[in-house]
């Protein structure tokens, strides 16, 4: 029994000092230090290998990423369509059975996303470059949009997108959904202007 603890105090202090008073790397590195979210998504343009179940991503880094739209068990929440040359945002992961493909969970169609956006209390233009052009008479214009993790951040509100169509746009928060109509042949700088004269 002396032997067996002078072996177990032996083999302990080898351990401790095979450590050498080395520290371990802190566990969360990858957040930025003052506290912002890390966006996950993918930008790019919709490539011509896109087919009826696969999408060919060409990243903004001339990258080529060949996404599979069938999971498991369900399939890619697209919205605004997969058309050749459209710019797209992807939120995808690796999932195990899919012979480690890569899953689009979710596929943003941003070409689709742009234009004028009409509701009964708010009108938009969501335009290209983060920009957003809201009639200045509303009490919490829009001003500016990003995607960010595959919601739609409009300046400090953020959205799910519930449905994006050719002429309608559904984002829904917490508070509830809210539809906009897509206004067609209007520019919202020439209502503004008219409005001031």
């Amino acid at each position: 029994m002396k032997s067996f603890n002078s072996t177990l105090l032996f083999l302990c202090v080898l351990i401790i000092a095979g450590c050498n008073n080395k520290r371990s790397a802190p566990v969360i590195d990858i957040l930025p230090a003052d506290g912002a979210v890390v966006d996950t998504t993918v930008y790019g343009r919709c490539g011509d290998g896109t087919a009826m179940h696969t999408l060919e991503l060409v990243t903004d880094k001339n990258d080529t990423i060949v996404y599979t739209l069938e999971g498991v068990d369900t399939c890619t929440d697209v919205q605004g369509g997969l058309f050749v040359g459209d710019r797209i945002a992807v939120i995808g992961e690796r999932v195990n059975g899919l012979n480690e493909a890569m899953y689009a969970k979710k596929i943003i169609n941003l070409t689709s996303l742009l234009g004028l956006w009409s509701s009964l209390d708010k009108r938009f233009e969501i335009r290209e470059g983060g920009a957003v052009v809201s009639n200045t008479g509303e009490p919490k214009p829009y001003t500016e949009w990003k995607i960010l993790n595959g919601k739609l951040v409009l300046s400090s509100d953020t959205f799910d997108i519930y449905s994006l169509g050719p002429d309608s746009l559904y984002l829904e928060n917490d508070k509830g959904i809210y539809g906009y109509k897509r206004v067609r042949n209007e520019n919202i700088d020439n209502k503004i202007d008219d409005t001031n004269k």
